[in-house]
């Protein structure tokens, strides 16, 4: 069993950044893909950004490519998302998810195991 917490989330204005974190405990995050989704209010969760278990690979949503990144450190059991250059778009909860297929890393029906999110709200 893995448990995933988020953090970093807040208020930032138009063109701000923010550094989200998602730290592991169970299990070590070395050998799993990781995602980030995100969930605005009544609207169904949606894909960022996911990482290989290696960090050779990484994929991107179309509405953040060249915006965000992600990374990881798997020494410190942890994922990061760089977000740059913030829209009031990006308002919403976000997710760290664990355990994606290479397959379907945009489907958030590939992940097992989910944070409980952490809240950006990027202000105009």
């Amino acid at each position: 069993q893995v448990q995933l917490v988020e953090s970093g989330g807040g208020l930032v204005q138009v063109g701000g950044s923010l550094r989200l974190s998602c730290a592991a405990s169970g299990r070590a995050l070395s050998s799993y893909l990781m995602g980030w989704f995100l969930q605005a209010p009544g609207k169904e969760r949606e894909f960022v950004a996911a990482i290989s278990s290696s960090s050779g690979a990484t994929w991107y949503g179309d509405s953040v490519k060249g915006r965000f990144t992600i990374s990881r450190d798997n020494a410190k059991n942890t994922v990061y998302l760089q977000m740059n250059s913030l829209k009031p778009e990006d308002t919403a909860l976000y997710y760290c998810a664990a355990g994606g297929s290479v397959f379907r890393v945009t489907s958030k029906m590939s992940y097992n195991y989910w944070g409980q999110g952490t809240q950006v709200t990027v202000s105009s």
